[in-house]
């Protein structure tokens, strides 16, 4: 009868003091018996994410704070589990034309727009307008210009929930008034270990199957694309497709592995965007595991390709949760998380020659849907 009622009340804009209210520690939880979701409005945030590991133990395997106060103050703001929008990923040089029109957006990452910017929707803070056991619903008003560039009034929402072992999200927006770059993804960083590995917190051990996605996205030394799709050789830095248990850290000794993800050799490792090519309708896509934890995430999207980040850029000054890490393990370490966000072709509004523009500009009349799911076992 709750979630019937907030459904109804759902439809419309809530009353101030008639939305859902957070448990006592501040958090949104749903659940089944298998698997346990923790949500903040902040930046439609997941905080925690407890999962079944090889021996029945529940394991946090996503990153974030303990103090929820902390998510909108960090300076670094690593955009842990949240919705960034309205345009992911990078914008080339900041700007992009539209109807022989060029707009130009915050320069936030050297020479391009990152996540449309630092008024992104990862730093808005979203309406709960609908909850359940197994279920929320967050949504937002992005007004016109909010974000540099960002023209025309949009809508958007995003559904959490859960069934069996199996996360679900599924986003849907519209622009109702002009055309507008929109492009979503769910943006969660993982160590399914929770830090609990003595032996290492580096996230190279983890395996990573790709098993549509031989071909990748070129790009340069500021993880832009250059515009040249490449194919990965079998064993490469970049392959995933060829086989299903190569770790991520396969290619650790291989030349170019420091800098395969740009920054003139500083960046180790991935920061880059693979193509889902030919896959079966609710195909896995991606699968992540670890064999210490025994953990196993398999990845179904109706996306088009996944970005794969494993994390270069954290220096060991973030704070680990209470659930993760060991008695002298307390804080991120460079390479020692991933985060596989399913996405668009990463700045494909830049790119005529890729016919991406359809799935990239919506407008009156159309409406935009992004769905995902993460489905748990064990090894």
């Amino acid at each position: 009868m709750r979630s019937l009622i907030l459904a109804i009340l759902s439809s419309t804009a809530l009353a101030v003091g008639d939305e859902p209210k957070p448990g006592p520690d501040g958090k949104y939880t749903i659940s089944t018996p298998s698997i346990k979701a923790q949500f903040i409005p902040y930046g439609a945030t997941l905080t925690n994410l407890f999962v079944k590991d090889k021996s029945g133990d529940d394991v946090d395997v996503v990153l974030g704070y303990d103090v929820l106060d902390y998510y909108p103050k960090d300076p670094g703001h690593p955009v842990y589990n949240s919705i960034p929008g309205r345009y992911v990923n990078r914008i080339g040089h900041g700007h992009y034309t539209l109807d022989n029109v060029t707009y130009t957006t915050e320069l936030n990452d050297g020479n391009n727009t990152l996540h449309s910017g630092t008024n992104n929707w990862s730093y808005r803070t979203w309406n709960v307008t609908d909850l359940s056991d197994t279920s929320i619903t967050f949504s937002i008003l992005d007004t016109s210009n909010s974000s540099l560039g960002m023209l025309g009034r949009v809508e958007a929402s995003v559904t959490y929930s859960v069934a069996k072992n199996t996360w679900k999200i599924h986003m849907k927006a519209n622009a109702s008034d002009r055309k507008t770059p929109l492009m979503l993804t769910q943006h969660t960083y993982f160590n399914l270990d929770a830090y609990r590995d003595p032996s290492t917190d580096k996230i190279w051990d983890h395996t990573l199957h790709l098993p549509y996605s031989a071909r990748y996205l070129e790009a340069d030394q500021g993880a832009l694309p250059t515009g040249k799709i490449l194919t990965a050789a079998e064993g490469s830095i970049n392959d995933f497709a060829s086989a299903p248990n190569l770790a991520l850290g396969h290619a650790r000794d291989q030349a170019g592995f420091s800098g395969n993800c740009g920054a003139d050799g500083a960046c180790e490792g991935y920061n880059g965007y693979w193509l889902i090519d030919k896959a079966p309708k609710n195909a896995t896509v991606a699968t992540l595991a670890s064999a210490f934890s025994g953990i196993r995430a398999d990845l179904r999207t109706d996306q088009a390709g996944l970005v794969v980040y494993s994390c270069n850029w954290f220096d060991g000054t973030a704070a680990l949760k209470r659930t993760q890490g060991l008695r002298d393990r307390h804080t991120v370490g460079r390479s020692s998380c991933v985060a596989i966000e399913a996405q668009d072709w990463v700045d494909g509004i830049n790119h005529p020659e890729w016919n991406r523009t359809e799935a990239q500009i919506t407008g009156p009349g159309k409406n935009y849907t992004w769905e995902s799911s993460w489905t748990f076992g064990t090894l």
